[in-house]
């Protein structure tokens, strides 16, 4: 059986499933090879249950500061200071655009992390999966 998560261990994610739902949790076991990874509840994370979610039901996933947010910000399109990696954008069949970076784009993998163009998102990091993008542009 594996060990509990810790709180600092936690990352703080909305998922964003393809039928448009978003679901606020903590994760602890993503990483991009696996189909499959857990979301805790907000509320209550280290209860130690959680949600099963599959990858393959999924448009992306928004590691993210805070649950919040500010509905108020809009996100700046243009790279500001220094960025490593790549300039991309992002277009899902859904029609949202995302702008940033990549070190790892490769359409024949699952998915890769995006980092916003914006330094102020709430964004921390973003996985796409790439089944579910229309259209990628190398900016």
């Amino acid at each position: 059986m594996a060990t509990p998560p810790k709180a600092h261990q936690l990352n703080k994610a909305i998922v964003a499933y393809l039928d448009g739902r978003r679901e606020k949790g903590y994760i602890y076991d993503f990483s991009t090879l696996k189909p499959s990874f857990r979301i805790l509840p907000e509320e209550d994370p280290l209860q130690q249950r959680g949600t099963e979610v599959a990858v393959k039901d999924l448009k992306a996933v928004f590691f993210v500061k805070d649950f919040a947010g500010n509905s108020e910000h809009q996100e700046s399109r243009s790279m500001e200071g220094q960025r490593h990696g790549r300039k991309i954008e992002i277009l899902f069949k859904d029609g949202e655009k995302l702008v940033g970076t990549s070190e790892a784009y490769n359409p024949q993998k699952p998915g890769f992390f995006l980092f916003p163009a914006d330094p102020k998102s709430n964004n921390v990091r973003i996985f796409i999966v790439n089944k579910n993008v229309h259209k990628v542009n190398f900016i």
